[in-house]
């Protein structure tokens, strides 16, 4: 963690939901009037697309497994390396993947490829990730401990799979088997690497469907959001959350546990920014603090 150059993480498997929480912190920068450098967890996959698939065949030959979920597909030294450097400087290098033919096309380039590296934007307040690893910490690699704000997405399995599978089909072209097939390959990894993260969250959003899910590999559209519950867990020890203020804002809303509030599904947005932006304030409140402070010894 870094006073000065703090990293707020968005963490969360695909096809969980990742991006509506980006949405909201988004406004939350635009509105403190943050300059964020933002990244994207997918690109520090080690393998192109095609790359990928190659790399499938020979796991499937092998009997063995390979996902974007798991170390093998990714690169956690370099991400590791990224949020250490820019927690000390506020510097780094990023790229971009590059999902769909939308994206590709300004770059002159195929989906499934990479950006090539680049210096991040100088003098940002912060760095923001969203992807699959902003919290992960394996035998050597420890992302989690650079992260002053981990922010976990994770609706309830069967929701999230209805969501990666009409993602995938309707927005990025791969067809429903392929999906299912990345499912099931992904099983192993997702429980040693993707679900221990959110135990080292400062805070969840799980969104509960209040319709039947129990066959996701069925389902064809994705249950709205006024068609659901919203839990969101915050850290034990986080006593700067101000629950009243919460319940009395948010219409429907209620506590579950000490530390647990639920709120329709229709309001989630609205909960996103009510719990979130003052958890920022807070970071760039020690930000100036620490500036103010380096200056004064700077001074002295």
């Amino acid at each position: 963690m870094s006073a000065k150059h703090p990293i707020i993480a968005i963490t969360g498997s695909s096809g969980a939901g990742t991006t509506t929480t980006t949405n909201a912190i988004r406004h939350i920068f635009r509105t403190l009037d943050i300059e964020a450098a933002s990244i994207g967890g997918d690109s520090f996959h080690r393998f192109t697309r095609p790359e990928m698939e190659v790399e499938i065949r020979k796991a499937q030959e092998q009997g063995k497994h390979i996902s974007y979920f798991g170390p093998k597909a990714n690169d956690f030294d370099a991400l590791e390396k990224l949020f250490e450097e820019y927690s000390k400087s506020g510097t780094g290098q990023y790229r971009q993947y590059l999902h769909t033919f939308d994206e590709a096309v300004p770059f002159n380039q195929m989906p499934g490829t990479f950006t090539p590296w680049q210096d991040l934007p100088e003098k940002t307040d912060l760095l923001f990730y969203e992807g699959l690893h902003g919290g992960i910490k394996t035998d050597t690699n420890d992302v989690a401990s650079y992260v002053d704000l981990l922010v976990g997405m994770v609706p309830i399995v069967n929701l999230e799979w209805i969501q990666k599978i009409v993602r995938d089909t309707s927005d990025r072209g791969h067809s429903r088997e392929a999906v299912m097939s990345s499912i099931v390959r992904s099983l192993d990894d997702y429980f040693q690497y993707i679900t221990p993260q959110f135990s080292r969250t400062h805070v969840n959003f799980q969104r509960v469907p209040t319709v039947d899910t129990s066959n996701p590999f069925s389902a064809r559209e994705i249950p709205t959001q006024d068609e659901s519950f919203v839990v969101v867990r915050f850290r034990r020890e986080m006593t700067n959350v101000d629950f009243p203020f919460l319940l009395q804002m948010i219409d429907g809303a209620f506590m579950s546990r000490v530390n647990t509030i639920v709120v329709p599904g229709g309001k989630m947005g609205l909960a996103m920014e009510l719990i979130l932006t003052p958890l920022i304030k807070d970071i760039i409140a020690r930000k100036t603090r620490a500036g103010v402070q380096v200056d004064w010894i700077a001074d002295n």
